[in-house]
């Protein structure tokens, strides 16, 4: 894609309040493919995220650079009434408002949706939440590790042994979010057959509710009721990590039935295709441990490079677990651009995650990195809503931007 070609989204502008990761991890993937997104801070400390994730060597956050990446930053104090006019100035010329607040929130601000469908009827408004934003537990604080374990996904994490443990990322957060940016596609594409905005509603704990499969069935019906399994999917296998000679540790992923066969060739026991312990999905699974003893005794008399050429060679899914180093330095991260660098104006270099998912004809771009606090004030006051520099002096001496 040339610096020139339009991006997908480069007609819709989005005005992002809120903080932190659950609203601006959506705003992200809206900008990544071309939304203007006007971040709204705090004049004083701006977003939180601007001190999260430091690196000693220059005192920056190395987080903000990615979050905040293809945003443009103003600054209002949203308590005053100042800075709520701003906002209401704001929606008037934008198609998307992006929030993360208690639920509440706007409302004390005189900036309710049904408010602000007076200036803009086509506006869509995103709220992202712990708890969304009706039911009993609305108004409760909700961060993404309290929705992660609502939601289920911490009680299956990690040993048996232990208790629940977490992943070492905010995925409740990052889930909520990715389906925040989906409802509001899905609510900018109703207004171009309604006319009408909406409220597009993402809790935590509905999200990552989303992603746990079948757990509800498997209880309601069966009374089955699953439990923490530590590297491994209950009644999946084989799917686990095995040791090699040289001490590494590869995941192979070779369940289903055809693939198994596949590892059992190159295993050199064929004979493990027709064991009754093994024969068929059901049976492996529950002889999981068996049968990860006897791919383990195998694996661990190959180097890692032997075994992973033996098992890539013969169509079974396997693989090293990579760290960042790992992703820095693999062809296959380099041959799809996978990770671009940007140059940070104090950082220099600064290397991060590409767009995704990849569209062939449209694809989105990391054009910039995080602005700095206010960077677009004059951009955008004067620019867009068209205020004079006596009334951004104004502002700015009153301390409301």
């Amino acid at each position: 894609m040339t610096s020139t070609q339009a991006l997908p989204l480069d007609d819709l502008r989005v005005i992002e309040l809120g903080s932190l990761l659950a609203g601006p991890f959506c705003g992200q993937l809206l900008g990544d493919f071309g939304a203007e997104i006007i971040k709204v801070e705090d004049p004083v400390a701006g977003d939180p995220m601007r001190q999260w994730g430091r690196e000693k060597s220059h005192g920056m956050s190395l987080w903000w650079p990615v979050i905040a990446r293809n945003k443009k930053s103003v600054t209002a104090d949203l308590r005053t009434h100042e800075g709520q006019d701003i906002v209401r100035r704001l929606v008037a010329e934008a198609d998307v408002l992006l929030e993360n607040f208690r639920p509440g929130t706007l409302e004390r601000w005189g900036l309710a949706p049904e408010e602000l469908w007076k200036i803009n009827p086509k506006l869509v408004v995103t709220r992202v939440t712990g708890y969304g934003q009706t039911g009993p537990y609305a108004a409760r604080a909700g961060f993404g590790a309290i929705g992660e374990a609502m939601g289920g996904l911490r009680y299956v994490t990690g040993d048996p042994s232990t208790p629940p443990a977490r992943a070492g990322i905010s995925i409740g957060d990052s889930l909520a979010a990715t389906f925040a940016a989906l409802g509001t596609l899905v609510a900018v594409h109703n207004v171009g057959r309604t006319g009408k905005g909406q409220v597009v509603d993402s809790a935590i704990y509905e999200a990552v509710l989303a992603m746990m499969e079948s757990l509800i069935p498997e209880w309601q019906v069966a009374s089955y009721q699953r439990e923490r399994s530590g590297a491994t999917l209950p009644n999946v296998a084989p799917s686990n990590i095995y040791p090699t000679a040289d001490d590494e540790m590869i995941l192979i992923a070779a369940n289903q039935d055809t693939v198994f066969g596949r590892l059992a060739d190159v295993m050199g026991q064929p004979e493990l295709k027709t064991n009754e312990h093994f024969k068929g999905h059901a049976e492996r699974g529950h002889n999981m441990e068996e049968l990860d003893q006897i791919i383990a005794l195998w694996t661990s008399k190959l180097d890692a490079d032997e075994l992973l050429e033996k098992l890539h060679a013969d169509g079974v899914p396997a693989g090293r677990i990579y760290r960042a180093k790992d992703m820095m330095s693999d062809p296959h991260f380099k041959a799809r651009e996978a990770i671009v660098r940007l140059i940070h104006p104090q950082i220099g270099e600064l290397a991060m995650h590409n767009v995704f998912p990849r569209l062939s004809a449209t694809p989105g771009k990391v054009r910039k990195v995080g602005p700095t606090l206010g960077e677009n004030n004059e951009e955008i006051y004067k620019g867009l809503l068209g205020m004079d520099d006596a009334a951004i002096a104004s502002l700015h001496s009153a301390g409301i931007i």
